[in-house]
Protein backbone atom coordinates (compact mmCIF):
# COMPACT_ATOMS: atom_id res chain seq x y z
CA UNK A 1 0.00 0.00 0.00
CA UNK A 2 1.49 3.11 -0.78
CA UNK A 3 2.30 5.95 1.49
CA UNK A 4 -0.67 8.04 1.98
CA UNK A 5 1.94 11.26 2.16
CA UNK A 6 4.20 9.98 -1.24
CA UNK A 7 1.18 10.40 -2.90
CA UNK A 8 -0.12 13.61 -2.02
CA UNK A 9 3.55 15.23 -2.79
CA UNK A 10 3.44 13.44 -5.92
CA UNK A 11 0.27 14.62 -6.75
CA UNK A 12 1.10 18.50 -5.77
CA UNK A 13 4.28 17.99 -7.62
CA UNK A 14 2.56 16.78 -11.11
CA UNK A 15 -0.67 19.45 -10.20
CA UNK A 16 1.15 22.80 -11.15
CA UNK A 17 2.68 21.48 -14.45
CA UNK A 18 -0.45 19.74 -15.44
CA UNK A 19 -2.31 23.15 -15.06
CA UNK A 20 0.09 25.56 -16.85
CA UNK A 21 0.14 23.41 -19.86
CA UNK A 22 -3.92 23.40 -19.64
CA UNK A 23 -4.02 26.76 -19.40
CA UNK A 24 -1.34 27.16 -22.03
CA UNK A 25 -3.13 25.33 -24.53
CA UNK A 26 -6.33 27.61 -23.70
CA UNK A 27 -3.82 30.37 -24.92
CA UNK A 28 -2.89 28.36 -28.04
CA UNK A 29 -6.84 28.24 -28.84
CA UNK A 30 -7.41 31.56 -28.47
CA UNK A 31 -4.00 32.71 -30.42
CA UNK A 32 -5.11 30.40 -33.63
CA UNK A 33 -8.55 32.00 -33.24
CA UNK A 34 -7.31 34.80 -34.03
CA UNK A 35 -4.76 33.87 -36.94
CA UNK A 36 -7.18 31.73 -38.80
CA UNK A 37 -9.75 34.13 -38.68
CA UNK A 38 -9.21 37.48 -37.54
CA UNK A 39 -5.92 38.31 -38.90
CA UNK A 40 -4.16 37.94 -35.82
CA UNK A 41 -6.36 40.93 -34.39
CA UNK A 42 -8.07 40.41 -31.31
CA UNK A 43 -11.61 38.21 -31.16
CA UNK A 44 -13.90 41.44 -31.59
CA UNK A 45 -16.64 42.26 -34.00
CA UNK A 46 -14.67 45.24 -35.44
CA UNK A 47 -11.66 43.16 -36.55
CA UNK A 48 -13.73 40.16 -38.49
CA UNK A 49 -16.34 40.24 -40.97
CA UNK A 50 -18.83 37.38 -39.14
CA UNK A 51 -22.53 37.56 -39.21
CA UNK A 52 -24.22 37.92 -35.24
CA UNK A 53 -24.19 34.54 -35.26
CA UNK A 54 -20.48 33.63 -35.92
CA UNK A 55 -19.10 36.29 -34.27
CA UNK A 56 -21.59 35.43 -30.89
CA UNK A 57 -19.58 31.53 -31.38
CA UNK A 58 -16.50 32.87 -31.59
CA UNK A 59 -16.99 35.74 -29.02
CA UNK A 60 -18.28 32.50 -26.78
CA UNK A 61 -15.13 30.75 -27.98
CA UNK A 62 -12.87 33.20 -26.66
CA UNK A 63 -14.49 33.90 -23.25
CA UNK A 64 -14.55 30.23 -22.19
CA UNK A 65 -10.63 29.60 -22.80
CA UNK A 66 -10.19 33.13 -21.07
CA UNK A 67 -12.11 32.01 -17.91
CA UNK A 68 -10.10 28.57 -18.06
CA UNK A 69 -7.01 30.23 -18.03
CA UNK A 70 -7.86 32.62 -15.32
CA UNK A 71 -9.18 29.25 -12.97
CA UNK A 72 -5.55 27.29 -14.22
CA UNK A 73 -3.73 30.40 -13.20
CA UNK A 74 -5.14 30.32 -10.09
CA UNK A 75 -4.64 26.95 -9.35
CA UNK A 76 -1.01 27.42 -10.67
CA UNK A 77 0.29 30.00 -8.55
CA UNK A 78 -1.67 28.05 -5.17
CA UNK A 79 -0.43 24.43 -6.25
CA UNK A 80 3.24 26.03 -7.00
CA UNK A 81 3.87 27.13 -3.42
CA UNK A 82 3.59 23.93 -2.39
CA UNK A 83 5.37 21.83 -5.53
CA UNK A 84 9.37 21.89 -5.65
CA UNK A 85 9.76 22.54 -9.42
CA UNK A 86 13.53 22.10 -9.47
CA UNK A 87 12.83 18.16 -8.76
CA UNK A 88 10.25 17.57 -10.81
CA UNK A 89 12.54 17.26 -14.03
CA UNK A 90 11.13 18.55 -17.70
CA UNK A 91 7.38 20.12 -17.94
CA UNK A 92 5.82 18.28 -21.07
CA UNK A 93 6.35 20.63 -24.66
CA UNK A 94 4.46 20.28 -27.58
CA UNK A 95 6.89 19.34 -30.61
CA UNK A 96 3.81 19.42 -33.33
CA UNK A 97 3.49 22.23 -35.60
CA UNK A 98 -0.16 21.46 -37.02
CA UNK A 99 -3.17 19.96 -35.88
CA UNK A 100 -5.29 17.04 -37.02
CA UNK A 101 -7.51 19.75 -39.93
CA UNK A 102 -3.96 20.95 -41.07
CA UNK A 103 -3.90 24.39 -39.28
CA UNK A 104 -0.34 25.84 -37.79
CA UNK A 105 -0.50 26.12 -34.31
CA UNK A 106 1.66 28.07 -31.92
CA UNK A 107 4.39 25.93 -29.96
CA UNK A 108 7.30 26.29 -27.56
CA UNK A 109 10.69 24.65 -28.63
CA UNK A 110 11.48 21.66 -26.20
CA UNK A 111 13.69 23.70 -23.42
CA UNK A 112 14.66 23.00 -19.98
CA UNK A 113 11.91 23.14 -17.09
CA UNK A 114 12.12 26.70 -15.70
CA UNK A 115 12.40 28.26 -19.06
CA UNK A 116 9.51 26.59 -20.33
CA UNK A 117 7.78 28.04 -17.71
CA UNK A 118 8.36 31.28 -18.20
CA UNK A 119 8.11 31.17 -22.12
CA UNK A 120 4.49 29.93 -21.07
CA UNK A 121 3.71 32.59 -18.79
CA UNK A 122 5.07 34.89 -20.88
CA UNK A 123 3.20 33.55 -23.61
CA UNK A 124 -0.30 33.46 -21.73
CA UNK A 125 0.28 37.05 -20.56
CA UNK A 126 0.14 38.02 -24.43
CA UNK A 127 -2.51 36.57 -25.01
CA UNK A 128 -4.91 37.68 -22.10
CA UNK A 129 -3.28 40.54 -21.92
CA UNK A 130 -4.84 42.16 -25.06
CA UNK A 131 -8.73 41.35 -23.93
CA UNK A 132 -7.78 42.41 -20.21
CA UNK A 133 -7.14 45.97 -21.79
CA UNK A 134 -9.85 45.44 -24.15
CA UNK A 135 -12.19 44.93 -20.82
CA UNK A 136 -11.28 47.62 -18.90
CA UNK A 137 -11.63 50.17 -21.65
CA UNK A 138 -15.21 48.85 -22.52
CA UNK A 139 -16.81 48.96 -19.27
CA UNK A 140 -15.10 52.40 -17.99
CA UNK A 141 -16.84 53.75 -21.23
CA UNK A 142 -18.15 57.03 -19.89
CA UNK A 143 -21.65 57.66 -21.56
CA UNK A 144 -23.60 60.29 -19.02
CA UNK A 145 -22.89 62.79 -19.60
CA UNK A 146 -21.71 63.40 -22.99
CA UNK A 147 -17.87 63.93 -23.62
CA UNK A 148 -16.61 65.63 -26.80
CA UNK A 149 -15.34 62.91 -29.35
CA UNK A 150 -11.56 64.08 -28.59
CA UNK A 151 -12.08 62.24 -24.87
CA UNK A 152 -14.16 59.88 -26.12
CA UNK A 153 -11.32 58.59 -28.56
CA UNK A 154 -9.50 56.93 -25.32
CA UNK A 155 -12.40 54.51 -23.68
CA UNK A 156 -11.86 52.64 -27.06
CA UNK A 157 -9.42 50.12 -27.97
CA UNK A 158 -10.12 49.92 -31.65
CA UNK A 159 -8.74 52.44 -33.66
CA UNK A 160 -10.23 55.65 -34.63
CA UNK A 161 -12.77 55.84 -37.79
CA UNK A 162 -12.43 58.56 -40.36
CA UNK A 163 -15.01 60.50 -38.37
CA UNK A 164 -13.30 60.47 -35.54
CA UNK A 165 -10.12 62.03 -37.11
CA UNK A 166 -11.85 64.45 -38.53
CA UNK A 167 -14.15 65.44 -35.56
CA UNK A 168 -10.65 66.25 -33.38
CA UNK A 169 -8.93 67.92 -35.94
CA UNK A 170 -12.29 70.12 -36.33
CA UNK A 171 -12.46 70.41 -32.94
CA UNK A 172 -8.52 71.35 -32.20
CA UNK A 173 -9.28 73.80 -35.10
CA UNK A 174 -12.24 75.52 -33.34
CA UNK A 175 -10.44 75.53 -29.99
CA UNK A 176 -7.20 77.15 -30.98
CA UNK A 177 -8.76 80.07 -33.31
CA UNK A 178 -11.98 81.19 -30.86
CA UNK A 179 -10.64 80.22 -27.65
CA UNK A 180 -8.11 82.34 -25.13
CA UNK A 181 -4.97 81.73 -26.14
CA UNK A 182 -3.92 81.56 -22.18
CA UNK A 183 -2.04 77.68 -22.74
CA UNK A 184 -1.70 78.10 -19.36
CA UNK A 185 -4.83 79.35 -17.78
CA UNK A 186 -6.89 77.38 -19.46
CA UNK A 187 -5.11 74.10 -18.86
CA UNK A 188 -5.31 75.04 -15.03
CA UNK A 189 -9.33 75.69 -15.17
CA UNK A 190 -9.84 72.79 -17.33
CA UNK A 191 -8.29 70.89 -14.57
CA UNK A 192 -10.03 71.88 -11.69
CA UNK A 193 -13.28 71.73 -13.69
CA UNK A 194 -13.24 67.75 -13.72
CA UNK A 195 -12.99 68.15 -9.63
CA UNK A 196 -15.91 70.26 -9.53
CA UNK A 197 -19.67 70.87 -9.86
CA UNK A 198 -20.78 72.54 -13.10
CA UNK A 199 -22.27 74.94 -10.67
CA UNK A 200 -19.16 76.24 -9.59
CA UNK A 201 -18.00 77.97 -12.83
CA UNK A 202 -19.28 81.57 -12.19
CA UNK A 203 -17.93 82.84 -15.40
CA UNK A 204 -17.95 79.70 -18.10
CA UNK A 205 -15.99 81.09 -21.41
CA UNK A 206 -17.19 82.76 -24.31
CA UNK A 207 -16.16 82.37 -28.23
CA UNK A 208 -17.06 84.79 -31.11
CA UNK A 209 -19.60 81.96 -32.35
CA UNK A 210 -22.29 80.51 -29.76
CA UNK A 211 -21.47 77.44 -29.24
CA UNK A 212 -24.87 75.75 -30.43
CA UNK A 213 -23.65 76.94 -33.18
CA UNK A 214 -20.41 75.31 -33.51
CA UNK A 215 -22.53 72.14 -32.35
CA UNK A 216 -24.35 72.32 -35.18
CA UNK A 217 -21.30 72.85 -37.09
CA UNK A 218 -19.97 69.71 -35.87
CA UNK A 219 -22.89 67.29 -35.80
CA UNK A 220 -23.65 68.46 -39.73
CA UNK A 221 -20.18 67.50 -40.65
CA UNK A 222 -20.07 63.87 -38.69
CA UNK A 223 -23.28 63.42 -40.28
CA UNK A 224 -21.92 64.24 -43.89
CA UNK A 225 -18.41 62.03 -43.56
CA UNK A 226 -18.60 58.73 -45.39
CA UNK A 227 -17.61 56.91 -42.49
CA UNK A 228 -20.04 58.02 -39.76
CA UNK A 229 -22.49 55.17 -40.98
CA UNK A 230 -19.68 52.59 -39.72
CA UNK A 231 -19.25 54.80 -36.63
CA UNK A 232 -22.98 54.21 -35.95
CA UNK A 233 -22.90 50.43 -36.61
CA UNK A 234 -19.50 50.09 -34.50
CA UNK A 235 -21.29 51.97 -31.62
CA UNK A 236 -24.30 49.64 -32.15
CA UNK A 237 -22.19 46.67 -31.65
CA UNK A 238 -20.27 48.13 -28.64
CA UNK A 239 -23.57 48.60 -27.05
CA UNK A 240 -24.93 45.36 -28.01
CA UNK A 241 -22.48 43.62 -26.33
CA UNK A 242 -22.62 45.30 -23.45
CA UNK A 243 -26.51 44.82 -23.07
CA UNK A 244 -26.06 41.22 -23.28
CA UNK A 245 -22.78 40.62 -20.60
CA UNK A 246 -24.86 43.03 -18.11
CA UNK A 247 -28.31 40.88 -18.23
CA UNK A 248 -26.31 38.03 -18.51
CA UNK A 249 -24.49 38.95 -15.85
CA UNK A 250 -27.43 40.16 -13.34
CA UNK A 251 -29.08 36.73 -14.22
CA UNK A 252 -26.02 34.94 -12.88
CA UNK A 253 -25.80 37.08 -9.91
CA UNK A 254 -29.29 35.64 -9.18
CA UNK A 255 -29.82 32.42 -10.22
CA UNK A 256 -26.56 30.76 -9.00
CA UNK A 257 -27.50 31.74 -5.26
CA UNK A 258 -30.75 30.43 -5.31
CA UNK A 259 -29.35 27.30 -7.48
CA UNK A 260 -26.72 26.75 -4.55
CA UNK A 261 -29.20 27.41 -1.48
CA UNK A 262 -31.91 24.93 -2.92
CA UNK A 263 -29.32 22.13 -3.72
CA UNK A 264 -27.11 22.87 -0.61
CA UNK A 265 -30.24 22.21 1.58
CA UNK A 266 -31.66 19.67 -0.07
CA UNK A 267 -28.43 17.22 -0.79
CA UNK A 268 -25.76 18.31 0.92
CA UNK A 269 -26.65 20.51 4.42
CA UNK A 270 -30.45 18.86 4.66
CA UNK A 271 -28.71 15.44 5.34
CA UNK A 272 -26.40 16.12 7.26
CA UNK A 273 -28.88 18.06 9.39
CA UNK A 274 -31.40 14.99 9.51
CA UNK A 275 -28.52 12.29 10.44
CA UNK A 276 -26.59 13.73 12.87
CA UNK A 277 -28.94 17.03 14.43
CA UNK A 278 -32.15 15.59 14.34
CA UNK A 279 -31.29 12.57 16.37
CA UNK A 280 -30.25 14.61 18.95
CA UNK A 281 -33.54 17.13 19.13
CA UNK A 282 -35.69 14.35 19.68
CA UNK A 283 -34.04 13.14 23.05
CA UNK A 284 -33.03 16.73 24.03
CA UNK A 285 -35.08 19.81 23.16
CA UNK A 286 -37.36 19.97 20.46
CA UNK A 287 -38.04 24.09 20.07
CA UNK A 288 -34.61 26.06 19.19
CA UNK A 289 -36.39 29.31 20.44
CA UNK A 290 -38.71 30.22 23.02
CA UNK A 291 -40.91 31.74 20.39
CA UNK A 292 -41.64 28.59 18.89
CA UNK A 293 -42.52 27.05 22.16
CA UNK A 294 -44.80 29.53 22.89
CA UNK A 295 -46.36 29.30 19.75
CA UNK A 296 -46.70 25.30 20.19
CA UNK A 297 -48.27 25.65 23.79
CA UNK A 298 -50.90 28.38 22.61
CA UNK A 299 -51.76 25.73 19.69
CA UNK A 300 -52.29 23.33 21.95
CA UNK A 301 -54.66 25.37 24.33
CA UNK A 302 -56.34 26.26 21.85
CA UNK A 303 -57.01 22.59 20.38
CA UNK A 304 -57.74 21.72 24.16
CA UNK A 305 -60.87 24.71 24.09
CA UNK A 306 -62.03 23.66 20.73
CA UNK A 307 -62.25 19.95 22.05
CA UNK A 308 -64.20 20.95 24.99
CA UNK A 309 -66.13 23.47 22.74
CA UNK A 310 -67.22 20.34 20.60
CA UNK A 311 -68.00 18.32 23.64
CA UNK A 312 -70.57 20.37 24.81
CA UNK A 313 -71.91 21.27 22.09
CA UNK A 314 -72.62 17.67 20.93
CA UNK A 315 -70.94 17.48 17.74
CA UNK A 316 -68.74 14.88 18.81
CA UNK A 317 -69.60 11.78 22.14
CA UNK A 318 -68.57 13.02 25.61
CA UNK A 319 -65.04 11.54 25.94
CA UNK A 320 -64.07 9.80 28.86
CA UNK A 321 -60.60 10.19 30.52
CA UNK A 322 -58.59 8.16 28.91
CA UNK A 323 -59.87 8.77 25.38
CA UNK A 324 -59.36 12.79 26.05
CA UNK A 325 -55.57 11.99 27.04
CA UNK A 326 -55.34 10.13 23.88
CA UNK A 327 -56.26 12.47 21.78
CA UNK A 328 -54.22 15.44 23.32
CA UNK A 329 -51.36 13.07 23.41
CA UNK A 330 -51.90 12.62 19.37
CA UNK A 331 -52.11 16.57 19.22
CA UNK A 332 -49.15 17.14 20.99
CA UNK A 333 -47.13 14.51 18.90
CA UNK A 334 -48.29 16.16 16.16
CA UNK A 335 -47.24 19.66 16.91
CA UNK A 336 -43.79 18.20 18.43
CA UNK A 337 -43.17 16.89 14.84
CA UNK A 338 -43.93 19.89 12.68
CA UNK A 339 -41.86 22.28 15.56
CA UNK A 340 -39.12 19.90 15.24
CA UNK A 341 -39.20 19.65 11.37
CA UNK A 342 -39.06 23.77 11.51
CA UNK A 343 -36.51 24.26 13.95
CA UNK A 344 -34.36 21.71 11.92
CA UNK A 345 -35.39 23.65 8.64
CA UNK A 346 -33.88 26.62 10.69
CA UNK A 347 -30.62 25.29 10.85
CA UNK A 348 -30.28 23.98 7.35
CA UNK A 349 -31.29 28.04 6.29
CA UNK A 350 -28.28 28.96 8.20
CA UNK A 351 -26.01 26.83 6.20
CA UNK A 352 -27.56 27.14 3.21
CA UNK A 353 -27.59 30.97 3.01
CA UNK A 354 -23.82 30.85 4.16
CA UNK A 355 -23.11 28.90 1.13
CA UNK A 356 -25.23 30.91 -1.12
CA UNK A 357 -23.41 34.41 0.12
CA UNK A 358 -19.95 32.60 -0.58
CA UNK A 359 -21.14 31.72 -4.24
CA UNK A 360 -22.92 35.35 -4.40
CA UNK A 361 -19.10 37.02 -3.65
CA UNK A 362 -17.17 34.31 -5.63
CA UNK A 363 -19.24 35.43 -8.92
CA UNK A 364 -18.57 39.09 -8.05
CA UNK A 365 -14.35 38.85 -7.10
CA UNK A 366 -13.76 36.32 -10.32
CA UNK A 367 -16.06 38.63 -12.53
CA UNK A 368 -14.56 42.02 -11.96
CA UNK A 369 -14.83 43.40 -15.97
CA UNK A 370 -18.34 42.22 -16.10
CA UNK A 371 -18.81 44.12 -13.09
CA UNK A 372 -17.35 46.97 -14.59
CA UNK A 373 -19.49 46.78 -17.39
CA UNK A 374 -22.83 46.26 -15.71
CA UNK A 375 -21.83 49.29 -13.66
CA UNK A 376 -21.63 51.21 -17.24
CA UNK A 377 -24.85 49.34 -18.32
CA UNK A 378 -26.59 50.65 -15.59
CA UNK A 379 -25.29 53.93 -15.47
CA UNK A 380 -26.08 54.25 -18.96
CA UNK A 381 -29.70 53.55 -18.51
CA UNK A 382 -30.48 55.54 -15.51
CA UNK A 383 -29.08 58.65 -16.58
CA UNK A 384 -30.97 58.50 -20.03
CA UNK A 385 -34.23 58.45 -18.10
CA UNK A 386 -35.85 61.41 -18.64
CA UNK A 387 -36.35 63.44 -15.73
CA UNK A 388 -39.93 62.85 -14.75
CA UNK A 389 -38.54 59.29 -14.32
CA UNK A 390 -35.76 60.07 -12.75
CA UNK A 391 -37.98 61.92 -10.33
CA UNK A 392 -40.59 58.98 -10.50
CA UNK A 393 -38.10 56.36 -9.27
CA UNK A 394 -36.53 58.41 -6.37
CA UNK A 395 -40.02 59.26 -5.15
CA UNK A 396 -41.04 55.36 -5.16
CA UNK A 397 -37.54 54.37 -3.38
CA UNK A 398 -37.70 56.52 -0.89
CA UNK A 399 -41.01 56.13 0.22
CA UNK A 400 -40.97 52.57 0.26
CA UNK A 401 -37.60 52.42 2.28
CA UNK A 402 -38.05 55.69 4.36
CA UNK A 403 -41.59 56.90 4.14
CA UNK A 404 -44.22 57.01 6.58
CA UNK A 405 -45.34 53.59 6.19
CA UNK A 406 -42.06 51.78 5.95
CA UNK A 407 -41.64 50.84 9.06
CA UNK A 408 -44.67 48.32 8.95
CA UNK A 409 -42.49 46.62 6.11
CA UNK A 410 -39.15 46.70 7.67
CA UNK A 411 -41.42 44.88 10.93
CA UNK A 412 -42.57 42.16 8.49
CA UNK A 413 -39.05 41.90 6.71
CA UNK A 414 -37.54 41.54 10.32
CA UNK A 415 -40.08 39.15 11.79
CA UNK A 416 -39.96 36.59 8.49
CA UNK A 417 -36.00 36.63 8.71
CA UNK A 418 -35.96 36.13 12.61
CA UNK A 419 -38.34 32.66 11.21
CA UNK A 420 -36.12 32.09 8.64
CA UNK A 421 -33.30 31.54 10.63
CA UNK A 422 -34.73 29.96 13.58
CA UNK A 423 -33.70 33.21 15.34
CA UNK A 424 -35.80 34.20 18.78
CA UNK A 425 -37.85 37.37 17.66
CA UNK A 426 -37.26 40.91 20.02
CA UNK A 427 -39.31 43.50 20.15
CA UNK A 428 -36.75 45.84 21.55
CA UNK A 429 -34.30 44.93 18.69
CA UNK A 430 -37.01 45.51 16.05
CA UNK A 431 -37.70 49.08 17.16
CA UNK A 432 -34.10 50.16 17.57
CA UNK A 433 -33.30 48.91 13.85
CA UNK A 434 -37.13 50.67 12.50
CA UNK A 435 -35.74 53.83 14.42
CA UNK A 436 -32.00 53.65 13.15
CA UNK A 437 -31.78 52.10 9.38
CA UNK A 438 -34.28 54.28 7.98
CA UNK A 439 -32.93 57.43 8.84
CA UNK A 440 -29.38 56.19 7.84
CA UNK A 441 -30.53 55.14 4.21
CA UNK A 442 -32.91 58.33 3.90
CA UNK A 443 -29.61 60.50 4.98
CA UNK A 444 -27.84 58.39 2.23
CA UNK A 445 -30.04 59.21 -0.20
CA UNK A 446 -30.42 62.58 0.37
CA UNK A 447 -26.23 63.12 0.26
CA UNK A 448 -26.58 61.29 -3.16
CA UNK A 449 -29.17 63.21 -4.29
CA UNK A 450 -27.05 66.37 -3.55
CA UNK A 451 -23.72 64.83 -4.11
CA UNK A 452 -24.27 63.40 -7.80
CA UNK A 453 -27.75 64.13 -9.18
CA UNK A 454 -27.77 67.55 -8.72
CA UNK A 455 -24.32 67.87 -11.00
CA UNK A 456 -25.48 65.68 -13.12
CA UNK A 457 -28.70 66.15 -14.00
CA UNK A 458 -29.75 68.99 -12.04
CA UNK A 459 -33.37 69.33 -13.95
CA UNK A 460 -34.40 65.58 -12.14
CA UNK A 461 -33.51 67.65 -8.76
CA UNK A 462 -35.79 70.03 -9.55
CA UNK A 463 -38.69 67.76 -10.32
CA UNK A 464 -37.95 65.59 -7.80
CA UNK A 465 -38.69 68.60 -5.71
CA UNK A 466 -41.53 69.85 -7.34
CA UNK A 467 -43.65 66.29 -7.20
CA UNK A 468 -42.34 65.95 -3.28
CA UNK A 469 -44.06 69.16 -2.69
Amino acid sequence: MDNPWKSTQAWLQKTPTKVLEQAYQSAMAIKNIEDEHFNGNIISAMTGQYGDSVQAFFDQECRKHLNLIKIKLGIFRASSSFANFTNNGQLRTINHNHDNNGHRLHTLPEMPQEQAVLAKLEFIDQVIGKYQKQSDLLATEETVPPQPLSKLDSAYILEESGADRFMNKFNSLTNNTFTDKKTDTNNLTNTSAENTPPTANVRPQTGLLPRTLLGTINRIKKELDPDAEKEVINNFRQSKVRTVISIRFILLLILVPLLVHQLSKNFLVGPLVDKYLRPVTQTTEVFINVDMENEALEEMERFERKLNFDVYTGKIPTLSIEERETKLKEKAEEISRAYLGEGSNAVKNIFADILAIFSFVFILSSNRQDVKILKTFIDGVLYNLSDSAKAFILILSTDIFVGFHSPHGWEVILENLSRHLGLPESRDFNFLFIATFPVILDAVFKYWIFRYLNRSSPSAVATYKNMNE
